[in-house]
Formats: structure tokens, C-alpha cells, sequence
């Protein structure tokens, strides 16, 4: 499905609630399998999501996560260790491309039958889940946060629990504190010191409702829209001011390019600033890797350039995120360089119109591209894709007063 997205309206009012944050939803979800007496509540309704929540709740020997990624980290950490079932996990041809070998190495050193079906070090693995008791493990700092955090989520349900060393310099760290957290509040014993991550072992925890955050990547969406707007009041459900979500870290960046946000009760309201003076912005997004294409996307559709670096795990995504933001910003007739770590676009007031956006089947590279409608009109294809993670962008978009036309 191919949309022409344009719009006359460069003034937006909205309220918009937006779906659980899938990052939280996905940790929980592996949690309530562990604790089943744990409820939860506004859980995701993305794709991912619903990946996730199937593979835990079914038998089936074959396990296929699709495109989910999360899912296909979270699922091998917890199938390692669910005594008794085997199962072969994987997923789609690109999912087959994604290196899973870090997390199943660290799951052999502590004991996890694990092996590969193709190709070393990708999926699909086999994997015989058993009772495991060695407790520490060393793992590269620098990988995905979610290996990690897979291991960390299976942790309470370990005779001796978890010791985690993290070799180098860490990468995400956010995700893995929200991870931490979430632990936390089933009172669960955890530690964070240094390089070194440890979670005490716990049998069963107190029955509880888990209240899932909104989505932050989500709503980075909307930040690209005030600051691309002539004037924006849109206020977005439900958020908090002190947010688990790295990309909470939107709201200081796009203070930068002109949007104000405030927060009251459960909502957050922005607010486009009428001056602002910004020629480039230069961000590390080592911490929140997932708002890069929002960034460059809204520094484009502002005329400002922009350096961002801390994106090596972007390589690894749905798709070479890098390599796919350099063809699509230089159809629009931006000037752009990546590397295997950093981008650099040149400031410019120049974008091409009726562009056609090419998805690589990653939901963020359709909706990072939509809110530049709002300069000039745009064609995403494969526009479905964006069900990864927000099934309802499409119509919340044409709520804000986008014209949206399937082609």
C-alpha cells in the first residue's frame, strides 16, 4: 500500500493517545510468563507486541517472531531456561540476517543448550530449554541493550540469579535501566555498579497490575510535527515527566528546535515556539539510537543541519538504517554522508517534492518521512509496515489534518 500524504494546514490541534510503549510491553509480557500473577494494563498493540505474547502462549514446536526483534532476543533468552520444551525460533529473511551469536554465547556460558540451524551466529537457533545454575557471564558492552536485558528479565528465575560483566563501554543505557526498574517494582534485588550488573534470584513475587507508559519513539513523531509546523498544540496520552524510556530525551532535543513541552496529569502538550535559532544541531545518540531518522528527518524539513554519531546499532535494524536514511534524504535533494557510527547533513532549504519513500520494511523509516508533508507532499510505500509498532498512525494522522490518499 502506497499513501500520498500532503496537507494545507501547517497549524495543528490535537489530542492523540498514543498505544504502551512496546519496549516496556515486551519486558513485561516475558515477566507475567515467568510470574503469571502479575496483570497487566495499556500494553501495546503493536505487531511486535502481539509476536511476543502468541510465542509465550503457544506450544508450537517452530516459533516465527516475524520481523520482531525484541521479541527474537527476549524469546531466546526465555526459552533457554523454560525446562523441558525445545523449539526452533525465527522469523523473516532480514530477522535471519540479524546476529544473534552475543546472546546465545552468553547464554552457553551459563550452561543453555543453543545451537544453529543455517549459519553460525544467526537465526534460526534451536534451542533446549533446561534448569541452569551458573550465574555470572561476560558480555561486550557495546552490543544491542536488548541482549542484555533478555538476560537480565530471566534472572529472578535462576537458582543463583545473575552477574553480569559488561567488557568496554556501554551502549543503551537506558533500556537496560528500564529494564532494572521494571525488576524493582516486583521488588525484585538488583544492582548497577560500574560495568558490573547483578539480579538476585526470586521464586515468585507479590500479585500486581503493571501500567504500561505510552510510547516515546511513538510520540517523537509528533515532536518532528510541532517543530515542522506554524503553530501545533497537540497533546499526547499517556505520558509522565519522569519516564524508563530513553526517548524521553526528545523532549530536551526538540526544546532545541523550537517546541516547548509540558506536562500535566497523564497528558503532554507541544507547543511550537515562534522563534528559535538553530543552524546545526549535534547530538551523541548513543542512548537513543531510535529517534536518529525522526532527527534528521525534522533538521531536513527545518533547513538546519545536523551531526549525530553513537548510531552503530542502527546498521543492524529492520534494516541498515544508515545506509536507507542516506538514499531516501538524497532523493529529497539533501546533501548526506553516514558512516558506520555517525551522519552529517548539510543545511539546506531545498526538498524535492511528490518523493517516493521506500520503508525497507522498517515502520520507523515510514513514519519519520510522513511529518514532511507538512513542507512539501510525499509518498510512502509499503505504508502497512507501519503496524510494527503503531498500527493507528495513518489515522491518527489524518485526525491531526493530514490529507492521506492511497495510490
Amino acid at each position: 500500500m502506497n499513501l500520498l500524504l500532503q496537507t494545507s494546514q501547517a497549524d495543528l490541534q490535537a489530542q492523540i493517545a498514543i498505544t504502551g510503549s512496546k519496549s516496556e510491553t515486551n519486558r513485561l509480557l516475558l515477566l507475567q510468563a515467568l510470574f503469571p500473577n502479575i496483570t497487566l494494563a495499556n500494553t501495546s498493540n503493536s505487531d511486535d507486541s502481539e509476536v511476543m505474547q502468541k510465542a509465550l502462549k503457544g506450544n508450537d514446536e517452530i516459533v516465527d517472531i516475524h520481523h520482531a526483534g525484541t521479541a527474537m532476543r527476549f524469546l531466546t533468552a526465555y526459552f533457554a531456561v523454560n525446562e523441558g520444551r525445545e523449539v526452533v525460533l525465527t522469523g523473516s529473511p532480514r530477522m535471519k540476517e540479524r546476529p544473534i551469536k552475543v546472546l546465545v554465547e552468553a547464554l552457553q556460558q551459563l550452561g543453555a543448550q543453543i545451537s544453529y540451524e543455517n549459519e553460525e551466529g544467526y537465526p534460526p537457533i534451536r534451542i533446549k530449554g533446561q534448569k541452569i545454575k551458573a550465574s555470572k557471564v561476560n558480555i561486550p558492552a557495546n552490543v544491542s541493550s536488548q541482549y542484555i536485558s533478555a538476560l537480565l528479565l530471566i534472572a529472578p528465575k535462576l537458582e543463583n540469579g545473575i552477574e553480569i560483566t559488561l567488557v568496554g563501554e556501554i551502549t543503551s543505557i537506558p533500556y537496560i535501566k528500564m529494564t532494572l526498574a521494571l525488576l524493582n517494582d516486583l521488588n525484585i534485588q538488583t544492582s548497577f555498579e560500574g560495568n558490573t550488573i547483578k539480579v538476585y534470584p526470586k521464586m515468585a513475587v507479590e500479585s500486581k497490575v503493571m501500567t504500561v507508559e505510552s510510547d516515546w519513539s511513538s510520540a517523537s513523531y509528533f515532536f518532528s510535527l510541532a517543530a515542522l509546523s506554524n503553530e501545533a498544540s497537540i497533546s499526547l496520552s499517556s505520558y509522565k515527566e519522569t519516564s524508563l524510556q530513553g526517548d524521553s530525551a526528545l523532549v530536551e532535543i526538540y526544546a532545541k528546535m523550537g517546541v516547548k513541552t509540558s506536562f500535566e496529569e497523564n497528558k503532554m502538550t507541544l507547543v511550537k515556539q515562534p522563534n528559535f535559532e538553530l543552524k546545526t544541531l549535534n547530538l551523541d545518540l548513543n542512548n537513543t539510537p531510535d529517534i536518529a531518522q525522526t532527527i534528521v528527518v525534522t533538521c531536513l524539513g527545518l533547513g538546519i543541519g545536523c551531526h549525530l554519531t553513537g548510531l552503530h546499532t542502527l546498521k543492524i535494524k529492520e534494516t541498515d538504517r544508515l545506509e536507507a536514511l542516506r538514499i531516501e534524504l538524497t532523493k529529497l535533494g539533501a546533501t548526506i554522508s553516514v558512516t558506520n557510527n555517525s551522519l552529517t547533513l548539510i543545511a539546506s532549504n531545498k526538498i524535492n517534492s511528490n518523493v517516493k519513500i521506500a520503508t525497507y520494511n522498517d515502520h520507523r523509516m515510514a513514519m519519520a518521512f510522513a511529518p514532511l508533508a507538512l513542507k512539501v507532499p510525499i509518498i510512502i510505500e509499503n505504508a502497512e509496515v507501519v503496524s510494527k509498532s503503531y498500527p493507528d498512525f495513518w489515522e491518527d494522522l489524518k485526525h491531526i489534518g493530514f490529507q492521506i490518499f492511497q495510490i
